[in-house]
């Protein structure tokens, strides 16, 4: 009897003892997958099944702090991409300075090693890129298919090699944005296109100069032409072109190598091909749209902030809605201040969007937030992409009274905002929600944040430093499993 106890304890013992080993073994296991994996919100289509990754980085805000303070705008994000992309066309390594260190462009420099271009990070927003070693013009499958500036490789691949295989690309979901203006401009300098499995064949035996007239304003059509048309023989004409401030940034690029561009940021375009292009050393402009967005968080926390390290000019449209509202907002040389005067109460304005020098619809979710803060109903018009106005929803969490009807957005201003759990539907959304914590009363988490590192450097960090409340933690994903469909 006695022995028998002794070997149902033993028995006992050796269980408890496997059960926790293994729960350790998957504890460790758990760890590290979350080390060496840092997945930040994984939702990866397998066939059938759909797997949701294990761990979430998430943004918690404490709102209710005036932001207070400076902070140094970082380089171009739309300007960067496109850049970058460009350094294929380059005969020699080149050297980008004023990179910003976001997810895009750590996008855009993989792509690169992949294809066989030479790329070191040399110091802080400093890479250095030689390409010459590229000698396939395949873009991988994957990391196309992750972003929207990949498209770009169409023009630079072409512009080289006289071909390019590049996937349909990817980015923030704000509805249909076909590439068909960038085939069209292609075909008008003498290639010819196919698609195959999601993948788009763009080849020539030689491109030549030619007409290209866009049907509307695009800006990333504007920039495969001007790609296509640097090394192309003879002349070429945009007309319709976009004319963004990262356009303008492209073209000094390309000049300084050697390229023969005239007209950027004008709706005219002409470019006279060349054979070389240079390596140079080239600074990438300040992100505009960065900058906007630290004046909205700016003038909702009834702050007082110096945006540094900014191009006024390119400020102007969003300068002008701000004072619209009752922004206090200077302008120096290289920096904006904005503050709100004690008392003042925003009042609501109308807003529509349009191609630059217009309202940027990449500043409208951001604008949008501010007007919930401001007296009466503002109406805010948004026709350049069909989901744009999908973060509404979110701010409703927080006690918006935002309706929507197509492509138009009432806003009945409410006074004040109240945190709650929210998630970034795309980048320009995530800002507008980052606005919005830190405007309100309470706490605010943040979900699907790896939007808003797309193209924002460092935010919480920078809004830390203006005395905000606002960190990233990571957590784990308890709902992780596989589901059909």
């Amino acid at each position: 009897m006695i022995l028998s106890c002794k070997r149902g304890i033993i028995v006992l013992l050796n269980s408890a003892l496997t059960y926790l080993i293994t729960a350790t073994c998957a504890c460790l296991k758990l760890a590290s997958s979350i080390f060496l994996f840092n997945v930040k919100v994984l939702e990866r289509k397998d066939n059938k099944m759909k797997i949701r990754g294990i761990i979430m980085d998430k943004y918690i805000i404490n709102g209710g702090n005036p932001l207070k303070g400076e902070v140094v705008i970082s380089g171009a994000k739309n300007a960067a991409v496109a850049i970058v992309a460009a350094t294929i066309l380059c005969d020699e390594p080149c050297v980008l300075e004023n990179v910003p260190e976001i997810s895009d462009i750590s996008i855009c420099l993989k792509i690169l090693r992949e294809m066989g271009a030479t790329v070191q990070v040399t110091g802080k927003n400093t890479v250095y890129f030689d390409t010459t070693g590229i000698h396939n013009p395949v873009v991988p499958y994957d990391l196309a298919r992750s972003m929207r500036a990949s498209s770009y490789f169409l023009g630079t691949l072409l512009g080289r090699f006289h071909e390019a295989y590049v996937p349909m690309p990817g980015g923030c979901d704000l509805g249909d944005r076909p590439i068909d203006q960038h085939l069209k401009a292609f075909k008008s300098l003498g290639a010819s296109d196919d698609m195959h499995a999601g993948v788009v064949h763009v080849h020539c035996d030689e491109l030549y100069g030619g007409q290209i007239y866009f049907d509307f304003i695009t800006v990333g059509a504007t920039i495969n032409a001007i790609f296509a048309g640097v090394k192309a023989k003879g002349l070429t004409v945009i007309e319709n072109a976009a004319k963004e401030p990262h356009i303008v940034d492209l073209a000094n690029f390309l000049n300084s190598m050697g390229a023969d561009i005239r007209g950027a940021g004008t709706d005219v375009i002409k470019i006279r091909g060349v054979n070389k292009l240079k390596g140079i050393t080239y600074a990438v402009i300040p992100d505009q749209i960065e900058a906007g967005t630290y004046m909205v968080m700016a003038a909702a926390t009834r702050g007082d902030v110096l945006v540094k390290n900014v191009i006024p000019k390119h400020l102007e449209s969003i300068t002008a809605k701000l004072r619209k509202i009752g922004v206090t907002v200077d302008e120096f040389d290289e920096s904006v201040r904005v503050c709100v005067e004690p008392n003042v109460r925003f009042t609501k304005t109308s807003v529509k969007t349009m191609p630059h020098p217009g309202f940027p619809t990449d500043m409208q979710p951001q604008l949008s937030t501010l007007l919930t803060l401001a007296d009466g109903t503002s109406i805010v018009t948004d026709d350049i992409f069909e989901n744009r106005f999908r973060y509404v929803a979110e701010l409703r969490r927080m006690g918006a009274d935002i309706s929507v009807d197509g492509k138009v957005a009432i806003i009945q201003g409410v006074g004040k905002l109240i945190g709650a759990p929210v998630r970034a539907t795309d980048l320009r959304a995530g800002a507008a929600m980052v606005i919005a914590g830190l405007a309100a009363e309470g706490q605010t988490i943040i979900d699907d944040i790896f939007h808003i590192e797309r193209g924002y450097e460092n935010i919480d960090l920078k809004v830390q430093a203006l005395g905000g409340d606002m960190v990233k933690r990571y957590f784990p994903d308890l709902n992780a499993q596989a589901i059909s469909g």
